[in-house]
């Protein structure tokens, strides 16, 4: 190639890179290092409630202190300070205060802790065919054929009468007993087969095989699901109407594992998107003195479309700012408040749909985000024509660009699939309703939403390298 030619097209021709190339084995160790923390993570968090559990007490590890402590206390706010908050323990954030006012904006990593799973219905214990089950309603959208046949676990809480809180699992240890949802057997499958794959299982057919032993004599009824409760009432001393105002999700039993023999990837249930959100906790525990005030937020409800009281549309993080805010001027103003909320940049930090090669036709190649390339910066998402979506602007698009650059995080663009195939939606839009600058930036995942997913450890440890930059940046 002609000298001039070829320096021209290194400068002005770009590719995106492999995260793995020329790495040394030091960089490799601190990579797989990181995945078994988030491992961790991620074995110990599989419900909203346990990963706020979770957040606060590393957090607290590391100096954080509880937002409540210092309002009673009326403390100043100082640069420096590091501050905890969760909302009824199901969102939490966790905050650095900075050189600037707040007013002056903050840069916040946003993300959430919820995933689709299988709850409990209220009054969910039934017995019928010799066997009790557990009738569901499946949360956030899950491809409900993929739940059968594999071994469950129970997650949650459950209220006595006299108030006691009771924390349920089971499924998670070797010993414990894992719980199931029958499919039908081929044999027998001529009209299941007929029908779309989304029809094949019903939502009404989640139902979690619990027990086959029965109990009592014969003027005893339904003596399977006696037993069941009776089992129930011995270990925990509850009683059926106490499912009335219970919480129990249903998740896949067992713990993440390395995939593939270099140990590269990782698969486990719940990446998305407590993969972005063990990065944004990360993160920001390595923040120490920022010129802006930094956060990291775990929101609930996101898979459901964000609402309720611990969800990103409720009034939590504007309520917790302007708490901070009170305390920092010694008085409250609203104007503080609206001045710092639109002077905040934002990564909605939520998982990327990575191009899977055994399903090509969905991906535009060219704009997908792959494994392996490390964390991924996705302008708008939405669907039809970019509808429910935020669509980052440009400024805000490059300076995110030459943050991560800057700072040797391996990154790319992704995109949610070919136009018209379908799309999707972040906490992007909510932030961004109060002027702040938003784009969403996370890790690329396979089989995104199926019981167990799949991510690259290197495209974690860059979404964590990304996050702290971000953070960081002044």
């Amino acid at each position: 190639m002609n000298k001039e030619f070829k320096e021209d097209h290194e400068r002005i021709m770009f590719c995106f890179q492999n995260a793995w190339e020329g790495l040394n084995e030091g960089e490799k160790k601190s990579i797989f290092s990181f995945a078994d923390e988030y491992r961790d993570f991620l074995d110990n968090g599989k419900t909203e409630r346990e990963c706020v559990d979770e957040i606060v007490k590393i957090a607290k590890l590391k100096g954080f202190r509880n937002i409540q402590e210092i309002i009673k206390n009326n403390e100043e706010i100082k640069p420096g300070m590091k501050i905890y908050a969760h909302n009824k323990g199901k969102t939490a954030l966790l905050l650095v205060v900075g050189q600037e006012k707040i007013e002056k904006g903050m840069n916040v990593v946003g993300t959430h802790i919820d995933s689709p799973r299988l709850d409990l219905k209220p009054f969910p214990l039934y017995e019928d065919g010799g066997l009790a089950l557990l009738k569901t309603h499946y949360y956030g959208g899950i491809r409900k054929y993929q739940w059968t046949s594999l071994p469950l676990a129970l997650h949650g809480v459950i209220f006595k009468k006299n108030g006691e809180k009771i924390d349920i699992i089971i499924g998670e240890e070797d010993n414990d007993p894992v719980f199931f949802i029958t499919d039908l057997l081929p044999h027998l499958s001529k009209n299941q087969s007929e029908k779309k794959l989304e029809e094949g299982i019903t939502g009404e057919g989640l139902n979690i095989v619990v027990g086959n032993i029965p109990l009592g004599d014969n003027d005893i009824k339904d003596k399977v699901k006696f037993n069941i409760m009776k089992i129930l009432n011995d270990k925990y001393g509850i009683e059926e109407d106490d499912f009335t105002v219970a919480e129990i999700e249903v998740v896949p039993a067992g713990k993440a594992r390395d995939v593939g023999l270099d140990r590269s990837l990782l698969s486990g249930y719940g990446h998305d998107d407590r993969v972005c959100s063990f990065a944004a906790l990360k993160a920001i525990l390595d923040i120490e003195n920022p010129q802006r005030t930094c956060v990291s937020f775990f929101a609930d409800k996101e898979e459901v479309g964000s609402q309720g009281n611990t969800g990103m549309e409720s009034m939590f993080f504007e309520n917790m700012i302007s708490e901070l805010i009170a305390l920092q001027n010694k008085t409250y103003n609203e104007l503080l408040l609206k001045r710092a909320l639109s002077a905040t940049r934002v990564l909605s930090g939520d998982v990327a749909a990575g191009f899977d090669p055994n399903y090509p036709d969905v991906h535009d190649k060219r704009n997908a985000a792959f494994i392996g390339k490390g964390v991924a910066i996705v302008k708008y998402t939405g669907s039809r024509g970019k509808s429910g979506c935020n669509d980052a602007n440009a400024e805000f698009t490059a300076q995110v660009r030459k943050i991560f650059s800057d700072n040797n995080v391996v990154w790319q663009v992704g995109e949610l699939g070919k136009v018209d195939q379908g799309g999707g939606g972040t906490i992007a839009y909510i932030l961004a309703n109060y002027g702040a600058e938003v784009i969403d930036c996370g890790t690329p995942v396979l089989s995104m939403h199926a019981p167990y997913e799949l991510i690259s450890k290197a495209d974690l440890f860059m979404t964590f390298k990304g996050y702290k930059a971000f953070l960081k940046d002044a």
